[in-house]
């Protein structure tokens, strides 16, 4: 469990796709380095949040850290375009005395978005992003993001300024101390981010859905006919029901 606070900047020092070390574990790993500062207690199996996604450290010195990343991973977040030299955020899951100053992130990445606009507002910088198109494998994450509400967005824990579901947007806004912690400021147009939604959403929806008709959270029916199914279920045990 993460926080959402970045802690650090790091930079990427080598990508091997097929990595036979032991530590590689013969699959894809990212080394990490000039992570120094969060390092001081690290022990190997630690969860350390990589752009907002959790990664187990396999293997570390003083300087640097290497995880692995599953296909799973891959396929979900945009850790496979880094390169190497690129920075990187990096936060420690939490123990039980850190103050909570952002919210309960998971680092278990959503989705990715594409930024689509990027506007100086005073001292500050605004960023819109776009969401893909839903997919049966992938619906959309606009349910869970509401104007004001959270979202983790390459690890980062933001504050929704817009929400637009038809055009399946969402803003944020940087001020100036957050633009020199974080990686996001320096991203361009057209870059992808990883996004992550307040988990709190899903279990309500989920919840709600069952008390309305008993039905999986993923099956795609939506609210509507679930009230329209449990209003007909009161009709008939009442005797009023019929087509």
């Amino acid at each position: 469990m993460f926080t959402g606070i970045v802690e650090h900047l790091g930079v990427v020092s080598s990508i091997l796709e097929l990595d036979m070390t032991e530590s590689g574990g013969g699959g894809w790993s990212l080394t990490i380095s000039e992570s120094a500062p969060i390092l001081g207690d690290c022990h190997i199996g630690d969860s350390i949040s990589v752009n907002g996604c959790c990664l187990t450290v396999t293997e570390f010195d003083d300087h640097s850290f290497k995880v692995g990343l599953a296909p799973e991973t891959l396929s979900r977040t945009n850790l496979g375009e880094l390169k190497v030299g690129d920075n990187v955020d990096l936060e420690r899951a939490v123990n039980g005395h850190v103050r909570f100053g952002g919210h309960f992130v998971q680092g278990h990445v959503d989705e990715t978005a594409t930024i689509v606009s990027r506007t100086i507002d005073g001292n500050s910088l605004r960023l819109l992003f776009q969401l893909p198109e839903p997919t049966l494998e992938r619906p959309s994450l606009l349910p869970y993001l509401i104007p004001k509400g959270f979202v983790a967005i390459d690890g980062a824990s933001l504050t929704l300024t817009s929400v637009d579901d038809a055009q399946r947007t969402l803003g944020v806004m940087l001020v100036a101390h957050t633009q020199s912690k974080i990686v996001l400021a320096a991203k361009p147009l057209g870059a992808r981010v990883n996004i992550e939604v307040d988990m709190v959403g899903k279990y309500v929806e989920k919840a709600v859905q069952a008390s309305l008709g008993g039905v999986d959270a993923g099956s795609g029916i939506g609210i509507s006919a679930l009230i329209e199914r449990a209003v007909e279920n009161i009709l008939e045990k009442k005797g009023l029901g019929g087509k």
